[in-house]
């Protein structure tokens, strides 16, 4: 099974090495492909700094990883996903793995987590997807990626064992034991809230704020609060019906 690794924090990020040395572990063909620059919030954006309508990709040696090629792109995680499905680093993968990100990535908010883009947009490629995040909180002083790793190895055979196009949307606790998984929901907004002030007539500012009220309980905000691994099964674009008489 070959596997693409890749994230929205970038190719330098450790939560990123984390998540490669854990698929190579578990035993799978291993490839990584991650932006250049800090690339969050980007959802499943398929913009790209091009040059002449080129892409820039360049070859990367990653610490820890040996043998394992890796390539930094000048483009978001969506893309990298995209060009991956059809064939621009090897043979089309066949499990899209991006993390491990800096920071939970719960509720409806995923829509515009970078992380979850890549996912998705492996997903609707045809790959299994699956989205990690590390629950550092705003001010960490210490990160447990290779927990987060330890709880991604436990998720991947139940991956492996579903459908392809199957996305899954994994949040792990920022602590150094190996957290129990829970199936959870999505909360209805995430654990932090953004707000808009005006700032003068021709700018506005937004600001990262925690929510003022408690998670729905068995939400993936909730149990990742009550210190879960969660575990969300999640899907990019579907239709549904119109209400009767709408049409």
């Amino acid at each position: 099974m070959r596997a693409l690794i890749t994230n929205d924090d970038g190719i330098d990020s450790p939560g990123l090495h984390a998540l490669a040395a854990a698929a190579r572990d578990h035993g799978l063909d291993v490839v990584v492909a991650a932006p250049a620059r800090q690339s969050s919030g980007s959802s499943a954006s398929i913009t790209a700094a091009e040059d002449d309508g080129r892409i820039h990709i360049d070859r990367r040696e990653l610490p820890g990883l040996a043998g394992i090629p890796a390539f930094a792109v000048r483009g978001a995680p969506g893309l990298i996903a995209l060009i991956a499905s059809n064939g621009a680093f090897g043979d089309k993968p066949d499990l899209v793995l991006s993390g491990i990100n800096h920071g939970a990535n719960v509720g409806n908010a995923i829509l515009h987590s970078g992380t979850v883009g890549a996912a998705l947009t492996g997903g609707m490629g045809g790959a299994r997807g699956l989205a990690v995040s590390l629950d550092v909180g705003f001010e960490p002083e210490d990160f447990a990626w290779d927990a987060a790793a330890a709880v991604t190895r436990t998720v991947l055979p139940t991956l492996l064992a579903l459908p392809p196009g199957t996305v899954l949307n994994l949040n792990v606790p920022n602590v150094h034991t190996e957290a129990d998984v829970r199936e959870a929901t999505l909360a209805p907004f995430g654990i932090v809230q953004t707000t808009m002030h005006r700032d003068g007539e021709h700018h506005v500012r937004l600001a990262v704020e925690d929510l003022p009220n408690d998670p729905v309980p068995g939400s993936d905000a909730a149990l990742l609060a009550e210190g879960y691994a969660t575990l969300t099964s999640i899907t990019a674009v579907s239709a549904v019906p119109l209400p009767s008489g709408a049409r």
